[in-house]
């Protein structure tokens, strides 16, 4: 509670807030984790710092990609490195507790506390996400409040198993801002790039991410956008890519973004990786958000898991594979606009003498009409 503001003003308010509060039943826990993450989707997070919310449907889809088949013991470690409210972490809880009930049973409550870990530099999220990760079970949350960038030392390197997070995307830092660690891997300003060289420091060998970048990171043709993409694509194992629409962070942002997934090997590079071209979240793509039919996510779900029934589809679907060594030939180019290929329908127009009788009989038609609506008037 370091530095935090009371802002009821009178005992009186007080005294009425906590009676409101008494007369609900949250005796379950679980409710009264429902109740926090609903008041968590009411605050408008769009920071001055690149920080947005999450869509928790998307948390959701990244959280079952990662967990569904991981296997996780006592020792396994979750991470998010930039954890505003804990969305990963929470979604990742729940994941465990209603898909994976049989981790539980292998697992005393602090091993199972264990197993979650967050940071964020903005003491009040990282309030907050100690407060959410408490409704939820987890008594003793292993949150901190520190610069990830600037504070990343030995202790962090080749930690963690699993790291989902949606890192800033915008902002610069000075080079002595950053750990020595972190610009090993592409000496960089952009925050975008760093959390990525970050991550790659904070995996166990062998251990996986998923992680949300705006498309620049993709394509970008600087120096260090190139070598960390080559880190990623020659040394490590990439999965996947999948590409997500431009209204995802709508009502606060209408950039591109992409979830990039891969496996910390340190030296053995994937033959291929499976793309993804996500056209609909299952929400409208303005500023609204509102639910709409025809979401990509349940199929993206499915074919993930299945990727051995994804080597037959051609690059006009929108999944397909792409060979490593194609990318490598591309200058390590991700975005998925490099590869997919796009069918044009072929449509046949009339030659201009055809479509000049059709205008003329039209004309036709319509100066006779109005003779007939004339002498009905005049009549």
């Amino acid at each position: 509670m370091k530095d935090a503001t009371f802002l009821i003003p009178t005992a009186k308010l007080l005294q009425k807030v906590v009676d409101m509060i008494d007369k609900l039943h949250l005796d379950d826990k679980d409710i009264k984790g429902d109740l926090y993450e609903y008041l968590l989707s009411k605050l408008a997070t769009a920071g001055t710092n690149g920080q947005f919310r999450t869509p928790r449907h998307i948390i959701k889809m990244m959280v079952e990609m990662m967990l569904s088949h991981a296997t996780i013991t006592k020792d396994f470690k979750i991470y998010d490195p930039a954890c505003g409210t804990a969305g990963f972490l929470i979604n990742s809880i729940e994941y465990i507790k209603e898909q994976r009930a049989e981790i539980l049973d292998t697992l005393s409550s602090k091993e199972f506390e264990g197993l979650f870990y967050g940071n964020d530099f903005d003491i009040s999220m990282a309030r907050i996400a100690s407060m959410n990760m408490m409704l939820h079970s987890i008594e003793s949350a292993h949150i901190s409040n520190t610069d990830a960038l600037a504070k990343f030392d030995l202790k962090e390197e080749n930690k963690y198993d699993l790291i989902l997070a949606n890192p800033p995307f915008k902002g610069s830092l000075d080079y002595e801002e950053v750990s020595k660690a972190v610009l090993d891997v592409a000496k960089t300003k952009k925050t975008e790039l760093l959390f990525v060289s970050l991550i790659l420091k904070a995996l166990k060998t062998g251990g996986r991410t998923a992680i949300i970048v705006p498309d620049g990171v993709l394509f970008g043709s600087t120096t260090a956008h190139k070598e960390l993409r080559k880190e990623i694509v020659s040394n490590q194992q990439l999965d996947a890519i999948i590409s997500m629409p431009s209204g995802v962070f709508k009502p606060y942002a209408g950039v591109s973004t992409a979830i990039i997934i891969f496996t910390k090997t340190n030296g053995h590079k994937n033959d291929k990786v499976w793309f993804y071209d996500m056209q609909n979240d299952g929400f409208t793509l303005n500023d609204n958000r509102t639910p709409c039919d025809g979401s990509d996510i349940p199929y993206i779900l499915e074919r993930f898991k299945n990727l051995e029934n994804e080597k037959n589809r051609t690059r006009t679907d929108k999944s397909f594979f792409v060979p490593i060594s194609e990318i490598e030939n591309n200058d390590y180019d991700l975005s998925i606009n490099r590869y997919k290929e796009v069918v044009y329908e072929t449509v046949t127009y009339d030659k201009p003498a055809k479509i000049i009788e059709d205008l003329e009989t039209l004309n036709s038609k319509i100066t006779t009409g109005l003779k007939e609506l004339k002498e009905l008037v005049n009549g």
